[in-house]
Parts: structure tokens; C-alpha cells; sequence
């Protein structure tokens, strides 16, 4: 333990970290601790219950804990283990409730929580030796969280077993300062009790940027995206539905950013894909491989983004994490074809719809030239655009939208005239 000593009136700022440890957690202690020094706090408090999470991100969560100038005191309400082990002993004093424990540091897999290849386990014992060391405390014991083979007295671990204490057994080791069970006792205890405790709270943005990153939310932003994309594909001009997806791909990936999951790479695989759909709409011909592989992009870099994993390397990624992240992608897709399939048909009728898709023309609004249009059924005329399925055909001197009944039809071809529905032709 270290001893500091508080003259005159002191602030003692209180954070708390009662989560799976993961990126959003890391970025909540960065910005808790620049809280700190803008309230000049004398102290701080961590109260922390956790099961453990994310290496990487425990240990950004350590150096931050480890940096600080001020000193920092952990009190640990019930669950120290695995990653919240390594934060604990990066703290200046330690302060256990009754019941609590400490340890069970062994880095395990994601996916079926086997421990991982040894160069993950001399990673983190290391990490745990040097902090421990840093602070006064028992590296060969730090390092016995980790690892089952460290050799230590019997009356502390059997040899083979991974070490974690009880309340009583980490202060009996030097592990813990005292027993404690509530953040007044640890403030009485160091004679605190008349000091300012500041609380702090995430500000309203940083709510705002978890509401965004909640898995339903994200689903519904790739609908937006999808079905904003089509739209405007669909009804160039209008400016409504791309203005829409790029808002919601804003609101998207921004979020994740700065919370550390979306890497400039997962953006630039998302980028590819809309290269990719551009060039098989707009250039390549029908819809093959290009049109194929920039879909596959698009739903990669939607689904790694929302997963915690360093350049495909998912050792840390569960099957929870992994499911979390996947429900959302494919409700938003299918929720994006079936907002196509229903917007389609409500927008193409539209009189707004109409009025825009004409401007330029020279044609009349086609509700009034309905019977007129009718008359054009079994002629022959020639595609101005790609009909994918929607686009634009030539009858004469005259420009007209049309409909596909089938698959894509290439620009300059020829074409015969099925149907009209809703003042719009169908062709085949």
C-alpha cells in the first residue's frame, strides 16, 4: 500500500467500472480520469464488479491507472477476476467487500473459453508481474493469477491451480489493504469523510454514442443505409434517400470509432463495397461477381466493426459477441430488401415521385396521359438507361420511366412494351 497524506480540503472523485471489460469501457476510464483533472480531484475511487473482458483493452485501462498523477484507490464490490485482476493491482490501494474476490487472470479463447496459445499467457503474466511490481506488490503472485505452474506456498495455492483470494486471503497477502463495504468506509478509514465526492456521470453525448451502439439501434441505421442507397440509385436526383444513408452510416460508424471497435480499415472494406456496387450498376453489365463481392464488403465490415477484434485475430471475440454482432447486419439487410420491396411501390406512385422523375422531359405528369399511355402497349422502343429494374426508355423523339418485368436490360436495347400501371410502362 501507499501512504498519501491529504492537507486542507481535499475532492475525492468517484468512478465506477461494472461491466465486461472492452473498448467502451476503456474509453469511459480516459474520459473519467480527464474528468478528474479538470475538477482538480486530490483522489480517486474506482468501485469496480467485473467478470473480466478484453486483455487489450484492460490493459489501456492500466497504463491510464498507472499514468495518472494522482492516486487512485480501487474498491472492489464483490468481482475482481480475469482482466479486473490486472486493473485492480493498478491501482494505488485495494479495498475488498466482504465476500469478494481477486484473480483468475488466465487469458482464455472467445469462443469455447480454452486458454490460449502461451504466448498470450507470458503476455499477460508479464503484464501482471510488471504492475504488480510497480505498486509494492508480490509479482510471483500477480503471476500466479495467471498462470497455475508458478510455484508458491501451499498455504497460499496448490501447484496447479490458478490463484484467486478471498477478501481475507488478499489481505492476508498484501493484496488488499482492507475489508471494507461500502465507498464511506473507504473514505472514513482514510479520514476522508469531510471531503467533496464528485460522482461522475457520462455526459449526454456520451450517452447519445452508447444509444447508437446498441445492436437494435445499429440494425435499424443499416436498414437506413441499404434502403437509402437503393433509393437514390433508384431516383437519382432527389438528393432524400442518400442524404438519409449517409447520415444513418455516420451515426453508424462514428459511434464505434471512438469507442475503439471500427478501425480505418473495416471503414475502407465498407468504402470498397460501394465502389464495388457502383461500378456493377452504373458500368459492368448485368450483376456478377462485382456486384456480389462488394455485397459480401458491405456486410463484412458492418459485422467486424461491431466486433473487438485486431486485424482478424477473434481469440477474444465469444460466441455471444459474435451473435451480437451478426442479428443486427442481417435484420438490417432483410429489413433494408423488404423497405425496397414496400417503399418501392408506394414511392414510384407518388405525385412527388412523378414530378421528379419527369423534370426535364418534357412530358406531362403521366396521371393525366394514363389513356394515352395505354395506346403504347405492344410497341417497340429502346432502353435509354439500364433498367435494374427501374430506369429510362426511349418511344420516338420521347423519354418515358419504365419498369423491367424481368431481370437487369442494358442500355440500347430493344424492348416491347407489356403494360402500364400507375402511369409507369412495363417492358420486356
Amino acid at each position: 500500500m501507499l501512504v498519501f497524506s491529504f492537507v486542507g480540503a481535499q475532492k475525492i472523485f468517484l468512478f465506477e467500472i461494472k461491466s465486461e471489460i472492452d473498448p467502451r469501457t476503456s474509453r469511459y476510464t480516459k474520459l473519467a480520469l480527464e474528468a478528474a483533472t479538470k475538477a482538480k480531484a486530490d483522489l480517486l475511487i474506482l468501485e469496480l464488479n467485473t467478470f473480466g473482458g478484453a486483455v487489450d483493452d484492460a490493459d489501456k485501462i492500466r497504463i491510464l491507472l498507472l499514468d495518472y498523477p494522482k492516486p487512485i484507490y480501487v474498491f472492489i464490490n464483490k468481482n475482481a477476476a480475469s482482466a479486473g485482476a490486472l486493473i485492480s493491482i493498478a491501482c494505488d490501494s485495494i479495498y475488498m467487500a466482504s465476500g469478494a474476490s481477486i484473480g483468475a487472470a488466465t487469458v482464455v479463447s472467445g469462443n469455447d473459453g480454452m486458454p490460449v496459445p502461451e504466448k498470450y499467457q507470458s503476455y499477460m503474466r508479464s503484464l501482471m508481474r510488471s504492475t504488480a511490481e510497480t505498486n509494492h506488490r508480490a509479482a510471483t503472485i500477480a503471476e500466479a493469477f495467471v498462470d497455475g505452474d508458478i510455484i508458491l506456498d501451499s498455504t497460499i495455492k496448490k501447484n496447479g491451480k490458478v490463484l484467486t483470494f478471498t477478501t481475507k486471503e488478499a489481505i492476508k497477502n498484501k493484496f488488499c489493504e482492507a475489508e471494507l463495504n461500502s465507498i464511506n468506509e473507504v473514505l472514513a478509514r482514510n479520514k476522508l469523510q469531510s471531503a467533496e465526492l464528485i460522482r461522475y456521470e457520462v455526459s449526454s453525448t456520451e450517452k447519445i454514442i452508447s444509444f447508437f451502439i446498441n445492436p437494435a439501434i445499429s440494425g435499424i441505421l443499416i436498414l437506413l443505409i441499404i434502403g437509402g442507397i437503393y433509393f437514390e440509385l433508384q431516383t437519382p436526383g432527389i438528393g432524400f434517400p442518400l442524404f438519409a444513408a449517409i447520415a444513418a452510416a455516420i451515426l453508424y460508424f462514428v459511434p464505434y470509432y471512438l469507442n475503439g471497435l471500427a478501425e480505418y480499415w473495416e471503414i475502407g472494406i465498407f468504402l470498397v463495397g460501394l465502389i464495388l456496387l457502383g461500378l456493377e450498376i452504373f458500368v459492368i453489365p448485368g450483376f456478377g461477381i462485382t456486384g456480389i463481392s462488394g455485397l459480401i464488403c458491405l456486410f463484412g465490415s458492418l459485422v467486424l466493426i461491431m466486433l473487438n477484434n485486431k486485424s482478424f485475430d477473434f481469440y477474444y471475440v465469444n460466441e455471444r459477441q459474435l451473435l451480437n454482432a451478426l442479428w443486427p447486419v442481417i435484420i438490417g439487410f432483410l429489413g433494408g430488401i423488404g423497405l425496397i420491396i414496400v417503399g418501392s411501390k408506394a414511392l414510384f406512385k407518388s405525385k412527388y415521385f412523378k414530378k421528379i422523375s419527369l423534370a426535364g422531359t418534357g412530358i406531362l405528369p403521366l396521371d393525366k396521359e394514363e389513356n394515352k399511355l395505354q395506346n403504347l402497349i405492344g410497341r417497340t422502343a429502346y432502353t435509354a438507361t439500364v433498367l435494374k429494374p427501374y430506369g429510362k426508355i426511349f418511344i420516338d423523339d420521347a423519354t418515358f420511366d419504365a419498369f423491367s418485368e424481368g431481370s437487369f436490360i442494358d442500355a440500347g436495347s430493344e424492348i416491347k412494351i407489356t403494360r402500364v400501371v400507375n402511369g409507369y410502362l412495363y417492358v420486356k
